[in-house]
């Protein structure tokens, strides 16, 4: 075996555990928080000033799902702090702020040679690459797992402190103090935490933190309900009256602004340009080519975008894709490709002897499509790079952006920015690189500022679409006639998406070579979702990989989305076949999953559920995120009407379980932003690819849902004592299963192609 920095082992203890060399061995950091004037510094989480406000650390890009108000009400609750007195700032990237459980997760895309290796070293390696590659990505839904509880350790140890510095000030016991709504009092004596800050942050803080006994929860309201939120988001006032500011909002002395123009198709080069088209346009500060891409500078973005249009770039093209060309390789790759078994449960495939029911769903590409598009700002001066950038990976953007103009990664200073969006979209860093070689250009003539904002034609060119998966799925019923499953088989074909998106953040290798390097390996990630929640005594899940010539990357709901509507849609055939109603033949199959069974039934009842008759148009689905008791779990009806303009969705009703509740209004938020999210996927516009181009060059053209076509939604979350669960995706994957069954109650028409209305209707 190859020695490596990870499999360089000094020892085995007795049971399988390791004892690993000191590449795996404890690390401390020191706080990477600066004080300002008046500001003292507890640990790496917060800072409490003299006129008490406490500001938190947030190492999470926030794009729109409230991270910003969810750690930092966390911190206030373990803290004491009033809710009034909070305020946030991102955190500097450091080895801190280590996102362990993302890391594990995605460690077969940063060490697949030791993935799995062993329960505990694979918890010592995650922990100890995350920590030395300050690796904090914003990804999966793990901003919880991977924070609450450094943040109440963190803000525990504060109040510890707080409380000491108030009693020696008191002379009395440290124990007997109160510290509740930003202050702290004893009998007669009160003192508010910025009058005790100077002196708190001198006190050692106590080691393990006195946490409170119970963490921060709030009770789930009835559907018809709407209370006014505990802890209102930090974000909304200046997101309501504009003051907010994101990385398109970042203005410098002497800044200039940037447009791009990049090669049509992955492999595209430029090949020329007509510099006479800048004649007559003013304020050009300079022209930026790479291999792949022209940019222009100007003293505004307008004029920048103007003079790329009249100079008319010319590229060479490698063999165009087309989305003709992609789907006769994944019907092809389906019935006859090479299959690598992924998950086995039960008998597994052993049991499935015959065919009884057999359907293909298809599954086309999909855009992440955020409202801003990527938009970076930088500053290059004496070998050193200043990065204003919103990025779900700053450290790998950091990284990145070193690499393209060939400096130490210590010469970045990476300024976190929120993102107007992003559904995993800022995951890729193209644009630091490009920025950072703007910069470098434009400061051969003296150092200047600038700004590099994608147009929305590039935005969608250069987008890594979530991948295409085409679905066979097979099943052995019981020779009883009452649709009992015995067996299962899925069949996927689907690039290696995850693999690819793996070898871009973490290995910077170029889509082109990502795609090389992961082609015909077999995928787990892009296949999640595959393991129904149902209790089926036999299952095979198998992965063909397909190499289709089209970069993919990661889109909200990512491989939950092909895998959940193929599983809800056959679901709902299997009962129409055997004629059982859709609801209490799900309901048979969930005893192995109560909590699932329990949103089942709630979303039945809120969405008056009539049994799915033939034409009542009501349809639903079930989907579950994450693994054990710490998964998130959903059911949704779907009701449509046949209306003036055809079929029309007007109503979605979802029952949710995502454990203890930390933010009521932020998770109802999700789920309905989610539902939102997942009407586009179902009910837009396909993404099609013509000599490499996609058709679609506007969000417009993409057919996403208007607030008219955003149909009444009935949520409600179900109480739980389980871990915090991510609510996020789970509305975007429902949600077009639910609605493919709905139509086909209205309609008697089985779609069974994303987007559903691909072919017409």
């Amino acid at each position: 075996m190859a020695v490596t920095r990870r499999g360089l082992l000094v020892g085995a203890a007795a049971g399988g555990g390791l004892v690993v060399a000191w590449w795996l061995m404890p690390r401390s950091y020191r706080t990477p928080l600066v004080a300002a004037s008046d500001e003292y510094v507890f640990g790496a989480w917060l800072k409490i000033a003299k006129d008490g406000v406490v500001t938190v650390a947030v190492p999470q890009l926030e794009m729109g799902q409230g991270i910003t108000t969810l750690l930092p009400q966390i911190v206030a609750h373990e803290l004491g702090a009033d809710w009034r007195q909070v305020a946030v700032e991102p955190a500097p990237v450091s080895g801190a702020y280590a996102n362990i459980p993302l890391a594990k997760k995605w460690m077969a895309l940063w060490d697949p040679a030791f993935a799995g290796f062993n329960a505990a070293a694979d918890d010592l390696i995650a922990a100890r690459f995350a920590q030395s590659r300050r690796f904090n990505a914003t990804a999966d839904g793990t901003s919880l797992a991977a924070y609450e509880m450094p943040c109440r350790e963190a803000a525990a140890a504060a109040r510890a402190m707080l409380a000491e510095a108030a009693a020696s000030r008191w002379g009395v016991a440290a124990e007997e103090c109160e510290v509740e709504g930003g202050f702290v009092t004893h009998a007669g004596n009160r003192a508010t935490f910025g009058e005790l800050a100077e002196e708190a942050a001198e006190v050692t803080p106590p080691d393990p933190p006195p946490l409170r006994p119970e963490p921060l929860r709030e009770k789930p309201l009835p559907a018809d309900v709407d209370g006014a939120p505990a802890y209102p988001r930090i974000d909304l006032p200046s997101k309501v009256d504009g003051s907010y500011r994101f990385a398109g909002d970042v203005r410098l002395p002497g800044m200039v602004f940037a447009s791009i123009r990049h090669g049509p198709v992955e492999g595209s080069e430029l090949a020329g340009f007509d510099s006479k088209g800048l004649a007559g346009i003013r304020g050009i500060a300079g022209i930026v080519q790479s291999k792949r891409w022209i940019a222009v500078a100007a003293d505004t973005w307008w004029s920048a975008q103007a003079a790329l249009e009249a100079m008319k770039p010319r590229w060479t093209t490698a063999a165009p894709v087309n989305s003709t060309d992609i789907a006769a390789k994944l019907d092809t790759l389906l019935t006859a490709g090479e299959a690598h078994v992924i998950a086995e449960t039960g008998y597994g495939g052993a049991a499935l002897q015959r065919v009884d029911i057999g359907r293909r769903y298809e599954v086309e590409p999909a855009y992440a499509a955020p409202l801003e598009t990527a938009t970076a700002a930088a500053r290059y001066e004496d070998g050193r790079l200043d990065l204003w950038i919103a990025s779900q990976a700053p450290e790998q953007a950091r990284l990145a952006a070193a690499r393209a103009i060939g400096i130490a990664v210590e010469d970045v200073a990476l300024y976190p920015m929120p993102a107007g969006g992003s559904f995993d979209a800022r995951l890729e860093h193209d644009h630091a690189i490009e920025i950072a070689l703007i910069a470098r250009e434009l400061a051969k003539d003296g150092p200047r500022p600038v700004q590099l904002t994608w147009p929305r034609r590039d935005e969608l060119v250069r987008a890594r679409p979530r991948a295409p998966a085409w679905l066979l799925l097979g099943a052995q019923l019981a020779k009883r006639g009452d649709g009992t499953i015995d067996a299962v088989r899925v069949r996927i074909a689907t690039p290696p998406s995850a693999l690819e998106f793996g070898k871009r953040l973490f290995d910077n290798l170029t889509p082109a070579a990502a795609i090389r390097e992961t082609s015909g390996k077999p995928d787990p990630l892009a296949c999640e979702g595959a393991v129904p929640p149902y209790q089926i005594p036999a299952l095979l899940v198998e992965h063909i990989p397909a190499e289709i010539g089209l970069p993919v990357g990661r889109v909200r709901g990512n491989a939950h989305g092909p895998t959940i509507f193929a599983i809800e849609s056959f679901i709902d055939e299997i009962a129409a076949k055997t004629k059982r109603e859709p609801f209490s033949y799900r309901m048979s199959m969930l005893g192995g999953d109560v909590r699932l069974a329990a949103c089942l039934q709630r979303a039945a009842s809120l969405a008056e559920w009539d049994g799915g008759v033939d034409r009542s148009g009501q349809g639903l689905a079930c989907a579950r995120i994450g693994d054990g008791p710490d998964a998130a779990r959903i059911a949704c009806v779907a009701t449509a009407r046949q209306g003036e303009g055809g079929v029309r969705v007007i109503r979605l009703s979802a029952a949710v379980d995502i454990g203890r509740i930390v933010n009521h209004d932020i998770a109802r938020q999700q789920i309905e932003g989610g539902l939102v999210f997942g009407i586009g996927i179902a009910l837009g516009n396909p993404l099609r690819l013509r000599a490499g181009m996609p058709e679609a060059d506007s969000d417009a053209a993409l057919g996403l849902p208007s607030l008219a076509d955003c149909p009444e939604m009935r949520i409600e979350f179900l109480a739980s004592d389980a871990a915090p669960a991510d609510p996020g995706e789970l509305g975007a994957v429902v949600a077009p299963p639910a609605i493919a069954n709905a139509l086909y109650s209205a309609t008697g028409l089985r779609l069974r192609r994303l987007p559903l209305l691909s072919d017409g209707i």
